[in-house]
């Protein structure tokens, strides 16, 4: 049963000029205090949420986006400020790019934030699909080297969940020696120990749900990592045969489960007094939204010359590409009035009966101002129906 909301903000700055006929995104550069005003925007939506009861706000970890569409570049340093703007609240890392860490820092950072948060951060951990992030950082990106970002990745969570779970621990593996067999005072290094170790043990860590391939998932179960179906997997079918799967996942490991648990969706939603008036609303930031994630793979069954296409504002409109309109039939936009919103939930609540929680947000793109009313409304008068 659902009776958690939380809501993902990637950390885009506001824009102007946007949609298919607006800035390319390649041509956008934006002043350091344009892009700072990330922090602002945080804050202001954090202390709404705050105040209406939400669950956990979700921020993604990004880097070197001058173009002002994900500009947080360290979640746990930022939640260490929200969680002291607020008492109730959880801040969800959605994610930490293992690839772009030194595993042993990861787990000391978020071990500090977890103490001085009182418990309030959840981890998550991602593998990174941005080769300018990653690639700049040293390391692969599922973009350039699939296979060798997966092993990287793999390796890189073993670590961390040995510094977290033991009290000494070392490790050797094909990327990182823990610690080097070194003197120290008197004795030879064997092992080493995190300090402090996270106040809340065992960790909660989530994980995206992407590809969806057994091997995923069976990590995932092999250390208790939940997962976020979020995007286009949130649609349909898609998200049917995935709920299926990971259930099967997890009793193949002895733990028996409903369709939906240990795993959240997230939602795009936009509400107005109808469906084809939120659908009007909201277009220019699906277009905005689509003109980044298209080219680097997260918008399916487009051709090259599409996302060419996606790039020239004199071509884009007569491209033939997704519309808003299919992605509310799909279901990945829950778009409409507060009444069809709840029966749409509903909906996936009675498909679902494992689901605890769901994330709900606007795209990239979205303005400040439209994002505040988004939440209010949705926190008022939709969210009330399954939380009491």
């Amino acid at each position: 049963m659902i009776t958690k909301f939380g809501s993902l903000y990637a950390g885009h700055v506001d824009l102007d000029n946007l949609g298919l006929d607006g800035t390319p995104v390649n041509d956008r550069w934006l002043s350091d205090d344009h892009l700072a005003s990330v922090f602002d925007k945080s804050e202001a939506i954090v202390l709404a949420m705050e105040r209406l009861g939400y669950d956990t706000f979700w921020a993604a970890e990004h880097h070197f986006q001058r173009e002002g569409y994900e500009c947080i570049p360290n979640l746990l340093l930022l939640f260490v400020h929200l969680a002291h703007l607020t008492k109730n609240l959880k801040f969800g890392c959605g994610f930490n790019v293992n690839p772009m860490w030194h595993p042993l820092r990861l787990a000391e950072d978020f071990a500090m934030a977890d103490h001085l948060t009182k418990g309030r951060v959840v981890f998550g951990i991602g593998r990174g699909y941005h080769s300018r992030e990653v690639e700049t950082f040293g390391n692969p990106s599922t973009a350039i080297d699939n296979d060798a970002n997966r092993e990287l990745f793999e390796e890189q969570t073993e670590i961390l969940f040995k510094a977290f779970n033991q009290r000494s621990f070392s490790h050797h593996g094909e990327h990182y020696n823990i610690p080097p067999e070194v003197p120290y005072r008197g004795y030879d290094l064997k092992e080493i120990t995190l300090v402090p170790r996270p106040r809340t043990l065992p960790v909660e860590c989530w994980q995206p749900v992407v590809s969806a391939s057994q091997r995923a998932m069976d990590f995932m179960v092999k250390y208790g990592i939940k997962g976020v179906i979020g995007g286009g997997a949130a649609s349909g079918g898609t998200t049917d045969r995935v709920m299926e799967q990971w259930r099967d996942t997890l009793a193949q490991a002895g733990r028996e489960t409903e369709l939906g648990g240990d795993l959240t969706i997230g939602y795009t939603i936009h509400l107005a007094d109808t469906e084809e008036q939120a659908i009007k609303e909201a277009t220019l930031y699906f277009e905005e939204n689509m003109k980044m994630f298209a080219p680097l793979g997260f918008v399916r069954g487009l051709t090259s010359q599409q996302i060419s296409d996606l790039a020239d504002p004199s071509k884009a409109r007569s491209a033939g590409l997704p519309t808003l309109e299919q992605a509310v039939d799909a279901g990945a936009w829950l778009c409409g009035p507060p009444e069809s919103i709840i029966e749409k939930i509903q909906d996936v609540q009675e498909r679902y009966p494992g689901l605890e929680s769901i994330n709900v947000g606007s795209v990239i793109g979205t303005p400040q101002k439209v994002i505040l009313e988004q939440l209010e409304w949705f926190g008022k008068e939709v969210m009330p129906k399954f939380t009491g």
